[in-house]
C-alpha cells in the first residue's frame, strides 16, 4: 500500500469526524438550551461540541501529534468553509479561531501528561483547552463591543445590528458541560482507545 494513500485513510476518519462536530456546534450554538428554563444559560452547542476534544485525543493517541495536528489543519478547513455556507460569516471565523487555537494547545497538553496514567492526558488537556475555546468563541462570536465590531469591519464582517444577548452566562455554562464531559469521554475514550490503535496502526505496519 502507498504511504501517502495509507496515511489518508488514518486521517480520513478523524478529520470527518472534526468537521462534522464543529459544523453541527456552529448550527446548534445558536439554539438557547430552553429545557428546564435554562436558555439564558446554555445553547445546544455547548454537548455537542466537547466531541471534537475526544477525537483529537483519541487521534493523539493512536497516531501521534503529528498526525493529530494534520487533522486539525484539515478539519479546521473543512469546518471553517462549512459553517461559512451554512451558517454566519461571524460564527464561522469565532468557531475557526476558537478550534485551530483551543485543539492544538490540547495536542501540546496531551503530549507533555502522555507518560501519566491512562485517563490523565485525555481529562486534563480537554480541561485546560476547553477554556481558552469557550472564551475566544463566546467573545468573537456574539460581543457587541465596539471595539470587537470594528475588528470585525476590517475583515470584511459587518454586525451593525449585534443583539445583546448574554452570552457571558453561556460561556460560563458551556464550560462547565464542557468540564463535566471530560470526565464523562474518559469512558468511551477507554473503550476506543485500543480499538483505534488497532485499527489505525494496522496500515501501517502492513507497509512493513
Amino acid at each position: 500500500m502507498n504511504e501517502t494513500a495509507s496515511k489518508i485513510r488514518m486521517l480520513a476518519l478523524p478529520v470527518m469526524l472534526m468537521a462534522a462536530v464543529v459544523l453541527t456546534s456552529n448550527i446548534l450554538v445558536q439554539y438557547p438550551f430552553t429545557p428546564f428554563g435554562l436558555q439564558d444559560y446554555l445553547t445546544w452547542g455547548a454537548f455537542s461540541y466537547p466531541i471534537a476534544f475526544l477525537v483529537t485525543d483519541l487521534t493523539n493517541r493512536a497516531l501521534g501529534p503529528r498526525a493529530a495536528r494534520r487533522a486539525i489543519y484539515v478539519g479546521f478547513v473543512l469546518a471553517v468553509v462549512l459553517s461559512a455556507l451554512l451558517g454566519t460569516p461571524r460564527i464561522a471565523l469565532a468557531s475557526g479561531l476558537a478550534f485551530l487555537s483551543a485543539q492544538l494547545l490540547d495536542v501540546e497538553i496531551f503530549v507533555k501528561l502522555r507518560r501519566r496514567a491512562w485517563w490523565v492526558p485525555p481529562f486534563i488537556s480537554p480541561l485546560v483547552a476547553s477554556a481558552l475555546d469557550t472564551g475566544l468563541f463566546f467573545s468573537v462570536a456574539f460581543s457587541c463591543a465596539p471595539a470587537l465590531l470594528s475588528v470585525l469591519a476590517l475583515v470584511g464582517i459587518q454586525d451593525s445590528s449585534c443583539a445583546d444577548l448574554p452570552w457571558q452566562s453561556w460561556a460560563v455554562c458551556d464550560y462547565l458541560v464542557k468540564l463535566s464531559l471530560a470526565f464523562v469521554f474518559l469512558a468511551p475514550y477507554r473503550l476506543f482507545m485500543n480499538r483505534f490503535l488497532s485499527a489505525w496502526q494496522a496500515p501501517a505496519s502492513q507497509q512493513g
